[in-house]
Order: C-alpha cells, then structure tokens, then sequence
C-alpha cells in the first residue's frame, strides 16, 4: 500500500550547463511542491502504514531546509559559491545540481536515511520510500525511485556530502540532527498506548 505526504517549500538556484540560457545562468527560484511515497506490505496498530504526524518531525525539518533558501552544486564556480554563503543566512550545498531531478534523488535520500534510522513503536512493517515527486513548476516534475538513488551515473549521494549553512540548523528541532543520523544515533518515534474502543 502506498501513502502520499506533500511538502512545500520556495528555493532558489542555478542549473548549470543545461540548455535553457535562463536557467545556467541566471539565480531563479521555484514554488516546489514535494510529494513523498512510502509504501508498507502491512498497518501499523492505528491500521495506517505510516502515522502522517510522524512525517512532521526529522524528515519535515530536513525537508524544510531547503525553504527560503539557495541550493548550489559543489562544483560550481567558488566566488559563486562564496557570494551564496556571504549574502544569504540560508544555504544548502549539494553534490549535485540542483535540478529538479536531483532535488528529487536528494529528498528521497534524506527520507530514506531517517526512515532507516528510526526505531517505530506502533507495530509499524516494512515502510520504506517508493518514490518521491519534485515538482518544480505547475507543469513539470521530476520523479525518482530507490534505482536512481542507487545509480552511480547520477551522482553518488552520502550525508557527509551535503552541508545545511548554520542557519539552517539552528531553525531544527534538533540542531544536531544531522550528526546523529551522519553517527547512526536512533530517533525514536513515541510510544503508543494501545486502547480498544468498543
């Protein structure tokens, strides 16, 4: 079974080398709209695969960086990259483009690094990340499964590879957040007192 969580978030970036001249060369920014998809084979106690409220914790903090922010590939240009971190409190810096097909491989990444870090407590089953949708504009999307993430052609995703500016972090629950996933320190989800209504 599948469920569907939308985030949204404005950002702003460049795309090098694509062909549109606007985009390579120009800092423009989207209204995205992330649909996340976890899958389960079973319910949990509350007869949900994934309790929606448990999607408002680490991953909508992760999720949620990349609001009112600007996204820029490593690779890009240095004095860009330094006039980024001068000029606005709010940066991310990927090991990637940040295109919309990227945005897409990163946010799945994301999610399924804290779903994999985390210890369920209401009979959860297998959930785990099936897709995520990055829409970019109200006509166009890009959307990854768990092969994109996995192919190497894409670029290679780790943790230690994307940086959150300190601003970032200390909007977090836990502004620590991204040490104790990068140590493989558990996030709990609560306990659940289980009640029968009759």
């Amino acid at each position: 079974m599948l469920i569907r969580k939308l985030f949204k978030f404005e950002n702003a970036h460049i795309v090098r080398n694509c062909t549109s001249d606007r985009c390579k060369r120009s800092i423009h920014g989207h209204s995205y709209k992330v649909e996340l998809l976890l899958k389960a084979s079973k319910l949990d106690h509350g007869q949900m695969v994934y309790d929606f409220g448990l999607l408002k914790g680490v991953i909508k903090d992760f999720f949620d960086s990349f609001d009112h922010a600007i996204c820029f590939w490593q690779n890009d240009d240095p004095e860009y990259i330094q006039a980024c971190k001068t000029f606005s409190a709010r940066w991310v810096s990927l090991p990637v483009s940040p295109s919309a097909e990227q945005f897409s491989r990163i946010f799945f990444f994301l999610a399924q690094q804290v779903l994999a870090s985390t210890v369920t407590q209401n009979g959860e089953g297998d959930v785990e990340v099936y897709s995520v949708i990055m829409h970019e504009t109200d006509t166009g999307y890009a959307q990854s499964f768990l092969e994109d993430i996995q192919n190497e052609q894409m670029g290679i995703l780790s943790l230690d590879q994307i940086e959150f500016s300190e601003q970032v972090q200390a909007e977090w629950t836990d502004p620590d957040m991204l040490n104790k996933l990068k140590q493989g320190t558990a996030f709990h989800n609560p306990t659940v007192d289980l009640q029968v209504q009759i």
